[in-house]
């Protein structure tokens, strides 16, 4: 067995740094860190993306093709880069969009003027340039984040509102014009989303739901007319919002049989709380039901340089991960020096930062500590046991398909850490420097 180190700290400013190959001993001290146990197995793994917003890929069209490659190559390319194999789209508008708009004419209640041809300008070069960087198909979330204001209590996209009742199925057929579309372009949509945020009223693209309102628009109107269009095959995601009451809200929503059968699973954001045990009290009322991190990203505009994003990242990951998380997916990929852009000013931080007025590129810590898993932790990989016997670390480990067995262990202290992994009776030892993260690949 060989184990291979790759640490990115703080203070020493290695990023992805090769730390060489340790040999297992025989030897079992006092000093044992952390055990992995490979035969005991939890959920199989989806992998890590992005979502591919407006902003992100108008971003990336104001920077030399070169450099736009670049940083696409750095998060698809499987070999090079973090080796994405999810991603998101927003379904017309949302607040990382260059304004409010959406594929029909007002009141065009047939959607006979459907189009999604201003995607064609920004949006689907990138995903079709993803897809090239990766060398296959990605699997790609779809969520809207309002319908039409004339579809809604408000009559605007912004702030709030419901759905009009009236416009129940005409609203549900529009996903379905949506994912035809895309797919028309060479774009497969490997899901929806009900509703981005359904418990919130955002001054940008927002529309709210109850948890019966959701449950009952699924069960009677999106599940059916999916059907019906002969998408029955696509993967319906609730919720779509933060974990503090997804419990709550998961609850009130499977447990109606009618609704659930068209139900893939729970979508997850991580503002307001880290309350990750409820993902697993979701798990064990509904363990045939599938649980996706769909957003997170540092809110409040630009943060370059600072390390504690980063390690909100990996905390998040590690912390819904151990509570059967099966899937990844960070917000905007890139976003300008401003935090955006973002039609309603709500800037926030992200992976990349492009500087549109100099043409720097700046990867954040973020960048490195997501990488630490999505580098290494394969698509298909199955999420394996381990012990931990220590106050401040934080670690997954998983099998890939390949044999390879992953541990990403995170020091988040002001000290370096002495380390010491133990896998089928044999021990490796290792130094964690303070504010590091490190993967352990054993390879047999």
């Amino acid at each position: 067995m060989e184990l291979k180190i790759i640490q990115s700290a703080k203070n020493t400013g290695e990023r992805f740094a090769d730390k060489g190959n340790l040999s297992f001993t025989d030897e079992t001290g006092q000093d044992l860190v952390m055990k992995l146990d490979p035969e005991k197995k939890y959920q199989t793994f989806m992998g890590f993306g992005g979502a591919f917003t407006e902003a992100a890929a108008y971003t990336l069209a104001q920077i030399p093709e070169e450099e736009r490659a670049k940083i696409i190559d750095s998060y698809f390319n499987q070999e090079t880069g973090l080796g994405y194999s999810l991603g998101r789209t927003h379904i017309h508008s949302c607040d990382f969009a260059l304004e409010n708009y959406t594929y029909v004419e007002e009141n065009d209640v047939e959607l006979k003027t459907f189009s999604i041809e201003r995607e064609q300008k920004y949006v689907l070069p990138l995903i079709k340039d993803a897809m090239k960087a990766r060398g296959e198909e990605l699997t790609i979330l779809s969520s809207p984040w309002s319908p039409p204001a004339w579809m809604k209590t408000n009559n605007e996209m912004n702030n709030g509102g419901k759905l009009k009742s009236e416009f129940n199925d005409t609203w549900a057929l529009y996903y379905t014009k949506y994912i035809k579309a895309m797919e028309s372009e060479g774009i497969p949509i490997w899901g929806i989303t009900v509703q981005n945020e359904p418990e919130a009223t955002q001054v940008w693209d927002s529309c709210r739901y109850t948890a019966e309102e959701e449950r009952d628009f699924v069960k009677n109107h999106l599940g059916p007319v999916m059907e019906q269009e002969g998408l029955g095959d696509k993967e319906i995601i609730i919720w779509d919002h933060n974990r503090d009451i997804a419990y709550e809200r998961a609850k009130t929503i499977l447990s109606d049989s009618e609704a659930a059968k068209y139900i893939w699973g729970t979508g997850l954001h991580w503002y307001v709380s880290e309350e990750f045990e409820n993902l697993s009290k979701i798990h064990e009322d509904f363990p045939d039901k599938h649980l996706i991190f769909t957003e997170g990203c540092i809110e409040g505009g630009v943060q370059l340089g600072a390390w504690h994003t980063g390690e909100r990242y990996a905390r998040n990951i590690m912390g819904d991960i151990n509570n059967w998380l099966e899937g990844w997916i960070d917000w905007n990929i890139v976003l300008n020096e401003q935090g955006g852009p973002n039609h309603v000013g709500n800037y926030c931080d992200a992976p990349v930062i492009v500087d549109t007025k100099t043409g720097e590129v700046h990867y954040n810590s973020s960048f490195y500590y997501i990488g630490h898993f999505s580098k290494y932790i394969k698509p298909n990989a199955v999420r394996i046991g381990h012990e931990l016997n220590h106050e401040s670390l934080k670690a997954v480990s998983f099998k890939n398909e390949d044999g390879s067995i992953v541990a990403v262990v995170m020091n988040d202290a002001d000290t370096t850490e002495s380390f010491t992994l133990s896998v089928g009776g044999k021990t490796a030892k290792a130094e964690l420097p303070d504010h590091s993260i490190t993967t352990f690949l054993i390879e047999s």
